[in-house]
């Protein structure tokens, strides 16, 4: 018996195509007529939002006002509200991990059903920007450093989101690929880099049918993105897009270059400079006529794809989270686990032979699910790492829990359930949570609510309303020097049992919308505080106008003794069959906002990992991070497990995979380096505000494959749980340049269980075209196989992967010549090769538009 696999440079394993199943939508004739109903002033008003998530809506044609919402990971809806929870997804770089399109396809209907579920018409995912950087601070929410991977993965999922009816947007366009100065930074890049690398996956996205993209912060060359010559030629002009331009939020903030560009939509409002002087600039000519109608055109196309516009069709039924959405998720953790080590076959572990197993590590109790940063959502339930191993050994084995390292010292947002036994409730109620209390000039109260987290982001608005104060009884496990602090800017104060122990006024220092809105600082106090006794703390902060609103009361416990918790946890380790320690980042070591420092786990979490190693050698390491970090001890250890930010389900999901109910499904879509010090491309930091991308093409692995230097992991990487043989390679021996073709892959599953493997296609050459062996990704496909089977892996190879693009005609041309096409399981590890030759095609007209994103 065979079977086989295929694959498409575009992707066609599910979703559906840019359409949706949605309705036909209105013709560019009858939107036309409805432009025609509105005056300048009813057009200028609609080009700028009508509040942070909400665009304008206008009686007069029928139109609705648009919810936008956050994010790739799951869908927030319009209030930044802890007891409105959402489903939440593994983060982007797990979803590459899988390699599979069908999957994200699958997992962005779900995004879309929690989009209908909140009232959401437009999704501001996916994040198309690169892992040029493994430094690069935002990571998490992006895909890979591989713009073929990155362009099929994101087209699957905006097919899958627009499937469900909700419009997905390709962002940041383009180049916002670090984290700082990301508002004002000036990426310098020339064109040939730009279009191959950096515009490459919005191609791909334009071509799936986004119907939104998100113009970014950053400058390129020198122009300010959302008034980049770059939004007309190529988005708008060559490559079709029909849609509008949203700006990120807050980057239009100017007025005639963003208006006189093809930059449609300014966010959030009801203020900014569109609001404030675009009309008057197109009355007195500055701005013209004909420009404010082809934005509010696309504005309309975009409601009408939505169903905001005219009478509300009906839209698919919206679905309850429930057992069937969270078994996806949970499936999507394991297929996107990438399993870097196995000697000596460790994993998966038989629960049947396990009577005792440690489990260390602060991340195995408190798992990161999700990034920080804008993006974050609530989830509503949660499944760690030691919750899932401890159901899946369900009474056959004891299972002992050390966290390893002594207490973080930074605070953390009071919550009614923390690892360091903190009980929190509320002083008026007596509920888990604490009171949130609204108050005019003189005090008095205007407002007031029970919430369930000490972090604020966005208090109820009330009229007159001068100071949010958080309110909240505390009782300490433990006793001793506990840091509280409140968050946030302007006027602040904090104060324990009565007594004021911190008070100032702390204006902000930063544009950056996520570090005033989002994240704000914290201003902390150490205070004696007594175990079992229960103590109110009371934080207030002045609204003071260009502070935003986000109020935060935190704790942290006493610190506690390294030496102590690293011993309680080697004598677990060494007392128990298998170990299973959990390390990973950290909120102040990957968020957005900013860039990473160093590539090194924080907090001491390599000299645990060592330690237990040498108390058990049947120890698994699982790594909890969104993007790559150092690993220096990776040689000491038998397995070596990368979970990512799994999501809600991350404990099940990883549980699966550590007991063999489900195979390890991920290959890395980044490159891993053995030491920081090795990576080619590292630098995130602008200097004179400028950012230059001096090494060209050249990023991820064919930055590594051009150096010389050999990483510890290589792009496509991943273990499963069989072993596969690769036998012959048919590839055509003659192509025609710019044209597609089909490569088949022969392989074996010569292991002992039933497996999954992605077979990856590599062209490099001609010479002419680039620097010769440097080889780039040009396609893949998944078989599946039992053991002994033979399988085919049919991998189409898109024209564009035999044409370059020509600096001197601005546009893409073949290149004819002799190409080595490799085979094999990951970037380093090509057991085929064969070459072909691309003969140079007949006269064609250059150049072919794609289909309009929204027709």
């Amino acid at each position: 018996m065979g079977g086989t696999g295929t694959g498409g440079a575009g992707g066609d394993d599910g979703g559906g195509n840019g359409a949706g199943t949605d309705r036909a939508g209105l013709t560019d004739e009858e939107i036309g007529h409805l432009l025609e109903k509105l005056d300048l002033g009813q057009k200028v008003r609609l080009l700028t939002g009508a509040s942070t998530w909400r665009t304008h809506a206008e009686p007069a044609i029928g139109l609705r006002a648009l919810t936008f919402s956050d994010g790739p990971a799951g869908v927030r809806g319009d209030a930044w509200d802890e007891r409105d929870t959402s489903l939440v997804l593994p983060s982007p770089t797990a979803l590459a991990a899988a390699w599979d399109d069908g999957l994200v396809a699958e997992l962005g209907g779900l995004l879309a059903a929690e989009a209908r579920r909140k009232g959401v018409d437009v999704l501001l995912a996916p994040t198309l920007n690169l892992h040029r950087s493994p430094l690069g601070g935002r990571h998490f929410e992006c895909f890979s450093e591989d713009p073929l991977l990155t362009g099929r993965t994101g087209a699957a999922l905006i097919r899958g989101v627009q499937a469900g009816g909700v419009a997905a947007t390709a962002k940041h366009f383009v180049a916002n690929d670090a984290e700082t100065d990301r508002l004002t930074v000036d990426v310098r890049v020339d064109e040939q880099t730009l279009r191959e690398v950096y515009l490459a996956p919005f191609e791909a996205a334009v071509e799936a049918g986004v119907r939104a993209v998100m113009s970014a912060y950053n400058q390129v060359n020198g122009v300010t993105m959302a008034a980049a010559p770059l939004l007309e030629r190529p988005l708008k002009s060559e490559w079709g897009f029909a849609g509008p331009v949203v700006s990120d939020w807050g980057a239009v903030r100017s007025l005639l270059d963003t208006a006189r560009a093809a930059q449609d939509l300014a966010m959030p409002g009801p203020d900014g400079p569109w609001a404030d002087g675009l009309r008057a600039a197109v009355e007195r000519g500055l701005v013209p006529g004909e420009r404010i109608d082809d934005k509010v055109r696309r504005l309309l196309r975009l409601a009408d794809r939505v169903g905001a516009l005219g009478p509300r069709p009906a839209k698919p039924p919206s679905v309850a989270p429930g057992a069937p959405s969270r078994a996806l998720l949970r499936r999507a953790v394991a297929a996107g686990a990438v399993l870097l080590r196995n000697e000596g076959e460790l994993l998966p572990l038989d629960p049947a032979r396990l009577r005792s197993v440690a489990v260390i590590g602060a991340h195995a109790a408190a798992v990161r699910i999700q990034g920080g940063g804008s993006a974050e959502v609530f989830p509503a339930s949660l499944v760690s790492p030691l919750d899932g191993i401890r159901a899946a050994l369900d009474a056959t084995a004891e299972v002992a829990y050390a966290p390893g390292l002594p207490p973080g010292a930074l605070p953390r947002p009071l919550d009614p359930v923390r690892a360091d036994g903190l009980s929190t409730r509320d002083p008026a109620s007596g509920e888990p949570g604490v009171l949130v209390r609204l108050l005019d000039a003189d005090g008095a109260e205007l407002h007031a609510e029970h919430r369930l987290s000490g972090r604020i982001v966005e208090p109820a608005r009330v009229a007159g309303a001068e100071t949010v104060e958080i309110r909240a009884l505390i009782r300490p496990r433990q006793g001793g020097d506990w840091t509280l602090a409140v968050g946030g800017w302007g006027p602040l104060s904090l104060s324990v049992a009565g007594r004021t122990l911190l008070s100032g006024a702390f204006p902000p220092d930063s544009d950056d919308p996520t570090r005033v809105h989002v994240a704000p600082p914290y201003r902390s106090v150490r205070t004696a505080l007594a175990a079992g006794e229960e103590v109110e703390v009371v934080v207030e902060r002045g609204l003071a106008p260009g502070t935003g609103v986000a109020t935060i009361l935190a704790a942290a416990p006493p610190p506690g003794d390294a030496a102590t918790a690293l011993a309680t946890a080697v004598a677990s380790a060494r007392d128990a069959d298998v170990a299973v320690v959990v390390v990973g980042t950290t909120e102040e070591s990957e968020s957005e906002g900013r860039d990473r420092d160093t590539l090194a786990l924080p907090d001491g979490q390599d000299e645990l990992v060592r330690a237990v190693v040498r108390a058990n050698p049947r120890t698994v390491v699982i790594l909890n991070a969104g993007g790559p970090v150092a690993l220096p001890w990776r040689a000491e250890v038998p397995a070596l497990l990368l979970a990512w930010f799994p999501g809600q389900e991350a404990g099940d999901g990883l549980a699966d995979v550590l007991f063999g109910r489900a195979e390890p499904g991920g290959r890395l879509p980044t490159t891993w380096a053995a030491a920081e010090e090795d990576v080619p491309v590292l630098r995130t930091r602008p200097e004179g505000g400028r950012l230059p991308y001096t090494e060209g093409p050249y990023i991820g692995y064919r930055a590594w494959l051009r150096s010389g230097t050999s990483p510890a992991h290589w792009f496509g990487h991943g273990l499963g749980y069989t072993e596969w043989t690769y036998g012959a390679m048919e590839a055509p021996d003659e192509v025609i340049a710019g044209e597609p073709f089909d490569v088949r892959v022969r392989l074996r599953n010569t292991g002992r269980g039933r497996g999954r493997e992605v077979v990856q296609l590599y062209l490099a050459g001609p010479p002419s075209a680039g620097e010769p062996g440097v080889r780039r990704l040009a396609g893949y496909a998944a078989v599946v196989a039992d053991p002994g089977e033979d399988v085919v892996a049919v991998v189409q190879v898109a024209g564009r992967a035999t044409e370059r693009w020509s600096a001197e005609r601005h546009r893409r041309e073949p290149v004819p010549g002799e190409l080595l096409l490799s085979g094999g399981r990951s970037a380093g590890d090509l057991p085929l090769s064969t070459v072909i030759t691309a003969s140079a095609p007949p006269e064609r007209t250059a150049g072919t538009a794609t289909e309009s994103a929204l027709r």
